[in-house]
């Protein structure tokens, strides 16, 4: 009986297990066997040059500048999203005023900033690059538009074209276009603690600051650590590959002065712009490290006692 059960479990899982191998892990084992090639990626000639790739990328300047704005891109991004996401949904189901026949409800027009909130989600966030694009033009952006029309005038950063500004309005769209679906996720939650938790905390003379670090956050802790992760990943990833290159200047984005450049964006240019797809690879093995580093730092520090009700 016993050995029917396992080859049926078998069965079930051998075919996922290696489509996962085909697509997901040997393309990293291929990647970090090219990392130690001068492959160029437009030709099936190559050979292997050791480690020169790994010592040209700790002589490489644009890859430290990269690998800095990737490390605070992935600190700032999901502490300032997440908490924000955190506050907006608490207020949306828990802190309203307390109304006639409920004591624990939402702000009032609670429905209409859910979907408010979630709307750039239904956006591609190429669309959504563009559009601050054009908003954060110097002469014609509707930003210094609208400080003109409020009488500060002398007051027109140039916003992208600024190095000291270029990577903090990057990461402005990439908070507003991902904070909408942590305030749903962290609704959800919300939604399923019992409300009588709330109520016992009021009547104990509990304020709403009190009630959400003693009971919203501990309840919803695995629901941000998963979003802590999750929103890490697309700080290293796709999203900000997408927005960097499209929204900032200088051939393939990342500029001024490489002031912007990702390690994503990096990895782009360099395998495509300069034809180093082996040295491309081996600045995406460093991408790889960070990331699993990342994930494993956030899962041990956000490790505690799960809580049930």
């Amino acid at each position: 009986m016993q050995h029917g059960k396992y080859r049926f479990i078998v069965g079930f899982l051998i075919a996922p297990l290696a489509l996962y191998a085909i697509f997901v892990i040997w393309p990293f084992i291929q990647s970090i066997y090219y990392s130690f090639t001068d492959w160029t990626g437009l030709s099936s000639d190559f050979k292997m040059v050791g480690f020169d790739n790994y010592t040209k990328m700790f002589d490489d300047d644009i890859f430290w500048k990269s690998l800095q704005h990737s490390v605070l891109f992935v600190l700032l991004l999901p502490l300032v999203t997440l908490a924000l996401a955190l506050f907006l949904a608490f207020m949306i189901n828990v802190g309203g005023r307390q109304r006639k026949g409920a004591t624990i409800t939402g702000v009032r027009g609670s429905g209409f900033y859910k979907i408010a909130y979630f709307f750039p989600q239904v956006l591609s966030i190429a669309i959504v690059a563009l559009l601050f694009q054009f908003a954060y033009n110097p002469e014609s952006g509707a930003i210094n538009a609208a400080l003109s029309a409020v009488g500060l005038d002398n007051i027109q950063p140039l916003w992208l074209g600024d190095p000291d500004l270029a990577l903090w309005c990057v990461m402005a769209v990439l908070i507003w276009s991902t904070v909408g679906f942590f305030v749903v996720l962290f609704s959800a939650g919300m939604a399923s603690i019992p409300k009588d938790y709330y109520e016992a905390a009021l009547l104990d003379g509990a304020d709403r600051f009190t009630t959400f670090f003693k009971i919203t956050l501990p309840l919803l802790w695995d629901t941000v650590q998963a979003g802590w992760i999750y929103m890490g990943i697309l700080a290293l990833g796709a999203e900000a590959f997408a927005v960097v290159q499209i929204m900032t200047v200088g051939p393939g984005g990342g500029g001024p002065d490489y002031s912007t450049t990702v390690l994503p964006l990096y990895v782009y240019q360099t395998a495509f712009r300069d034809a180093q797809a082996g040295y491309a690879t081996t600045i995406g093995v460093a991408l790889l490290v960070v990331t699993l580093s990342f994930a494993a730092v956030v899962t041990k520090l956000g490790r505690r006692e799960r809580l049930e009700f």
